[in-house]
């Protein structure tokens, strides 16, 4: 982690422009084309379409630099690598957070996805939302809904800075699968172009699939 010199930052006027905002956030939801991974999960022994899906995303993430930007107090950090934190339904139909991080290796990803679900699902439930620590990004899934639109409940008044992803209800459109995505992001951090990249980057990996054997 290392923390920018605001002084030479190019976007250092967009950043405080952008703080002094009430909602200094912005959405955008898009589709992402996951028929060859579909394909791959159904397979015998295939893997966890959700891992697979979140594994691609965090890959995505981690390769543009806006999206490991953090504010803390009056500092802008850069964070080296960032993890993923998501919901998981409990068996109680309450939602606790389950955590893993990232590892370019699926397979080792997969593993550690798997027992952290697991250890949540068995746990006690509550939301340790580990609001003090911010190499992540924020993950839900709404699976019952192949939603145009979302918006996330937010605490204003607060550096909360960490993007916040979320994916919907798979849905066949002829012989594709589409897999529904929001994203926000804090403003002062990132832009239209970075989301722009960041989806490039996760329907590549999601396209590539097959090509990791």
């Amino acid at each position: 982690m290392k923390t920018l010199d605001l002084e030479s930052w190019k976007r250092r006027s967009h950043y405080e422009f952008f703080r002094t905002f009430d909602k200094p956030f912005f959405n955008i939801c898009a589709e992402v084309d996951v028929t060859t991974v579909t394909v791959a999960c159904r397979r015998p022994g295939g893997p966890s379409f959700f891992l697979a899906t979140l594994h691609c995303s965090l890959g995505a993430a981690n390769a543009v630099e806006e999206f490991r930007l953090r504010i803390r107090g009056d500092e802008v950090v850069l964070h080296e690598v960032i993890h993923g934190g998501s919901t998981v339904l409990m068996p109680d139909e309450t939602f606790a957070f389950a955590y893993v991080d990232y590892d370019p290796d699926f397979d080792r990803f997969q593993a550690a996805g798997r027992q952290a679900i697991e250890v949540t699902r068995q746990g006690a439930g509550g939301l340790d939302n580990r609001s003090d620590q911010d190499a992540m990004i924020h993950y839900s899934v709404i699976p019952w809904v192949a939603f145009t639109s979302f918006s996330h409940a937010r605490r204003f008044g607060t550096e909360d800075s960490v993007p916040k992803i979320v994916f919907g209800k798979r849905h066949s459109v002829g012989e594709r699968q589409l897999l529904p995505v929001s994203v926000e992001v804090h403003h002062a951090l990132v832009d239209g172009l970075h989301v722009g990249r960041f989806f490039e980057g996760f329907q590549g990996a999601l396209d590539g699939w097959d090509a990791r054997g």
